[in-house]
């Protein structure tokens, strides 16, 4: 399985060598900023499985979790396309947004229900999680 995406304008491209470790729908304040409001939905992947093509510029923050994380755009059009976290430092978090067919993935759990506003869209299929799970050890 290959998939591709890229950001609005183009600049930035990027192949994906293999399906993803999993796709999660996360409702963190965080995403909410970056989702304007809405969550965000991200496909985890291996990080050798990403080649990305195009100058990206990042961003750090402490995620809810307390992780740092760098969340990295097109710095042409501004699209957020990735994340890495020093919680889970072998995988990429893709925007599933960002992705050619976004249809070809999708979420199987849906995480910091607790931080939602009452309006929010959620799923009523997937999983539910108040946070995240903690890092693998």
């Amino acid at each position: 399985m290959e998939l591709t995406g890229r950001c609005l304008c183009g600049a930035i491209r990027y192949r994906l060598s293999e399906p993803p470790r999993k796709v999660v729908s996360c409702w963190c304040r965080v995403c909410q900023y970056i989702g304007a409001g809405g969550g965000t939905v991200s496909a985890i992947f291996n990080a050798s499985a990403v080649s990305i093509h195009g100058e990206l510029n990042g961003h750090f923050t402490t995620a809810d979790s307390g992780h740092v994380v760098e969340r990295r755009y097109c710095l042409r059009c501004g699209t957020h396309v990735m994340a890495t976290s020093g919680a889970f430092p072998d995988v990429i978090f893709i925007r599933v947004g960002t992705l050619d067919d976004p249809g070809s993935v999708r979420p199987s759990v849906t995480m910091w229900t607790s931080s939602a506003p009452s309006w929010a869209c959620v799923d009523p299929t997937l999983p539910r999680m108040a946070t995240q799970p903690p890092p693998r050890t």
